[in-house]
């Protein structure tokens, strides 16, 4: 049984984007200038052309600059308070400042009003050159009413700001005022007078802000004074009532609670040691159980055992009877009356050991209990002590607030003494922190417009520009060109990239070929007239595989050769050694050598949209692998626009559909080309029918082709266009594998991803694609890295033409 579903070939794998190195970045450069050079110069041009009119139009300024300086040590002078290498960032903000009031409408307002600038022509009519033509011929056409006396000032304003330029040297105190003018005089003039501008208004400034301060302080000061003196009185008055007394900067209930809680730590330090002692000594007798030799050990464990002189006595006397006890038991033997008596002498001497001890613990009991009745004691008088101070620290909080709202009122009084004493110094001593050191003279040259610098900038933005528009233009252009954009995008393998020829000249190599002739000898003799009842001539000796069964219907096969010498699929044939043929054998041995192996009999040719040249590439490659010696067999399955049967067949009668409803048999409706031995079967429709995926996916097609596999090496299926109609996805069980032809510079990428992964029987089945009509010269620019490969002078030393 027919397999059919099978593995399909293995894609082509995008490889991983690595960084690009030089060189690859400097090649795509190239060739992106050499595919979108004509835009690139086109807006180089256009910048330089809008470069040169502006030169050639605008007016010529000149600048006058004056130098201002702002004395830091003035200004840190009258700054109260502030130590001796005060960060400098004030002072930079401060500067920073000044330049921004430089460029105040005020100070412009005075300037105008001083050199009286609003009878200049410059400060109130339109700027000359290009805008301000066009400006004047708009106020010529649309006549206005004249401007009043502070629209008047806005305009001449805004024009003394528009050229004027403030700028701080470095990190210095020293600021450019600069001024550009079309008169070197005016334009120094101007600078001068914004500086002196600049100087009167901080005099001005300064003197009525320090007036005005004066006044306000004197007021708020009486104020102030009066808050701080019922804040202060506040805190005496809380402090008397609640009791709160300082000594040495620290609360009594605190300096009490410091010292009860060092007594309590040394009590119970006492009572753990008086414990302690207790039930050591106790153990020792509760362990007593006859034996000397354990008591007297464990008397060494008890501190003021040692210090007791009877125990010590008794303990050295008890030692001294032992050592004579051992001896003398030794000596006499231990039932001797001297022994016993030894042994008599010291069980009296462990009793009044033991005795002692008692003593002792006695002792210890009174010890802990009064250490006892002390740490107790000690406790009641912390707790108390906690206690009092609780209230104490409740007090304390309204007590801080008092104080510090009694200090905050006081510091703030003092500050705005301060202030008010150095607002009056100011009243008396107006000075500035700016002066000139630098007047602005005429400057013997030009300043605006600086050609070199124009120009220069216009060369470097026309060319960002130009780069960027062809970035754009090649980002835009969303169609296949090269064979790893179809690798890439459509995640398989580019079989071949098909050329373009010539549509009359180079076909008509055909009519100079020897077997070109032949068909025509034959086509001559099929015109002569026929007997009247021709016999029917075997499938067999016309070079048809025979049938399975008896057709229903037989014509001669002489009117069934196809006489298409002029067809763009003979141009294999006519001219094998055109890159046109290569492309072609690169198809066919991508066929033979791929992974479905024997059961690869049917390879269906579609494309992504209509006119993408499907059935020239499918007659092409049946040529090709007819002329190799296989068999093979060429169908028209584009029911729905049979331009292959148009070309190849026209005259047919019957074709696919009839051999599919029985109408006839499918040996009676193939054409036979006599050069190459190419069968094809037409498909010939008298009329469009919409079911035409019906009739791809029925068992009668299906048995056709499996009929149709037993006879021949090879069936290239011309099928419909992906996009326009479902055709294709009914093919599942005739189709082997598939070959989607690519349009060059025509198919677009997304539309052929879209209808792919629509129609996944293709994706899983296909062979490769087939890049069609490519045009070599032009798609060189493209594919940089392989551009030696569209050189012609390399095939032509392999024979290979166009």
């Amino acid at each position: 049984m027919l397999q059919t579903r099978i593995t399909p070939p293995r894609e082509i794998e995008s490889p991983t984007q690595e960084s690009a190195s030089l060189e690859q970045t400097i090649s795509s450069a190239v060739a992106l200038i050499g595919r979108q050079y004509p835009v690139m110069i086109f807006v180089m041009c256009l910048c330089i052309g809008l470069a040169g009119v502006y030169l050639l139009t605008a007016p010529k300024r000149y600048t006058g600059t004056a130098v201002l300086l702002i004395d830091s040590r003035k200004m840190q002078g009258l700054q109260t308070q502030q130590a001796t290498g005060a960060d400098s960032s004030i002072d930079s903000a401060m500067v920073d400042s000044q330049v921004e009031v430089l460029k105040s409408e005020t100070i412009a307002a005075n300037v105008i009003k001083q050199l009286h600038l609003l009878d200049s022509p410059e400060f109130t009519d339109d700027e000359p050159g290009l805008l301000g033509s066009i400006s004047n011929l708009f106020s010529w056409m649309f006549p206005e009413q004249r401007p009043s006396e502070a629209a008047l000032m806005r305009i001449a304003i805004g024009k003394v700001l528009g050229y004027l330029s403030i700028k701080r040297v470095g990190l210095s105190y020293v600021i450019e005022i600069s001024y550009q003018s079309r008169s070197p005089d005016e334009a120094a003039r101007i600078a001068n007078a914004v500086a002196e501008g600049y100087i009167n208004d901080s005099l001005e400034s300064k003197y009525q802000a320090s007036r005005r301060a004066a006044v306000w302080l004197q007021d708020r000061l009486k104020e102030l004074r009066t808050e701080a003196s019922t804040a202060e009185r506040a805190v005496v008055d809380f402090k008397a009532k609640n009791n709160i007394v300082d000594a040495g900067g620290r609360l009594l209930t605190e300096q009490q609670l410091a010292e009860i809680n060092s007594s309590l730590t040394q009590a119970r330090a006492q009572r753990a040691e008086a414990q302690a002692k207790l039930e050591r000594i106790t153990a020792i007798l509760n362990s007593d159980d006859g034996d000397s030799k354990v008591i007297l050990n464990d008397l060494a464990t008890v501190t003021d055992t040692m210090n007791n002189p009877v125990i010590t006595k008794l303990r050295q006397t008890y030692l001294d009877y032992s050592a004579r006890e051992s001896d003398w038991s030794n000596r006499y033997g231990p039932t001797h009356l001297a022994v016993v008596n030894l042994r008599n002498q010291m069980r009296e001497i462990r009793h009044s050991i033991t005795d002692e001890l008692r003593r002792t613990a006695e002792v210890y009991k009174s010890d802990l209990a009064i250490a006892n009745a002390r740490e107790e004691s000690s406790q009641k008088s912390l707790n108390d002590t906690i206690t009092l101070s609780n209230g104490t620290n409740q007090a304390q909080i309204a007590l801080r607030d008092l104080e510090s709202n009694a200090q905050s009122a006081r510091a703030l009084s003092d500050n705005f003494l301060q202030l008010y004493m150095v607002s009056v110094q100011q009243q008396s001593f107006p000075i500035t922190e700016a002066r000139v050191i630098t007047q602005a003279s005429n400057a013997p040259n030009k300043t605006s417009p600086k050609t070199t610098l124009i120009l220069l900038a216009t060369l470097i933005g026309g060319a960002i520009l130009a780069g960027g528009v062809a970035v754009l233009l090649d980002m835009m252009d969303r169609v296949f060109r090269t064979v790893s954009q179809v690798e890439q995008h459509l995640r398989t393998s580019c079989l071949a990239s098909i050329p373009t020829i010539g549509s009359e000249q180079n076909l008509g190599l055909a009519g100079h070929s020897l077997l070109s002739r032949a068909g025509r000898l034959l086509n001559k003799r099929r015109k002569k007239p026929q007997p009247a009842a021709p016999k029917p001539v075997p499938a067999a000796a016309s070079g048809l595989p025979p049938g399975n069964s008896e057709p229903r219907s037989k014509q001669p096969h002489g009117d069934r050769l196809l006489t298409a010498n002029h067809s763009v699929g003979r141009y294999v044939i006519n001219s094998p050694f055109s890159r046109f043929a290569e492309g072609f054998r690169s198809i066919k041995l991508a066929c033979d050598l791929s992974s479905y192996g024997s059961a690869n009999k049917v390879v269906g040719i579609t494309s992504g949209l209509p006119n993408e040249g499907k059935s020239t590439v499918s007659e092409a490659l049946a040529q090709t692998v007819a002329q190799s010696g296989s068999r093979t067999l060429l169908i028209d399955g584009d029911i729905r626009n049979p331009s292959l049967t148009a070309r190849l067949a026209p005259s047919a009668h019957a074709g696919l559909i009839d051999v599919v409803i029985g109408r006839v048999d499918w040996t009676d409706a193939v054409w036979i080309d006599p050069q190459t031995n190419l069968h094809f079967m037409p498909c010939v429709v008298t009329s469009r029918f919409s079911n035409s995926s019906d009739v791809l996916a029925s068992p009668q097609m299906e048995r056709l082709f499996q009929n149709l596999r037993q006879h021949y090496d090879r069936i290239i299926l011309d099928l419909s266009p992906l996009a326009p109609v479902i055709d294709v996805r009914a093919t599942g069980a005739l189709a082997d594998s598939y070959i989607l032809v690519v349009e060059w510079a025509k198919a677009k990428v997304d539309i052929l991803e879209r209808v792919l992964s629509e129609t996944p029987i293709v994706r899983e089945r296909m062979l490769g694609a087939v890049l069609n009509k490519v045009n070599m010269a032009v798609m060189s620019r493209y594919d940089i890295y392989s551009a030696g490969y569209y050189r012609n002078r390399y095939y032509k030393r392999y024979g290979y033409v166009d």
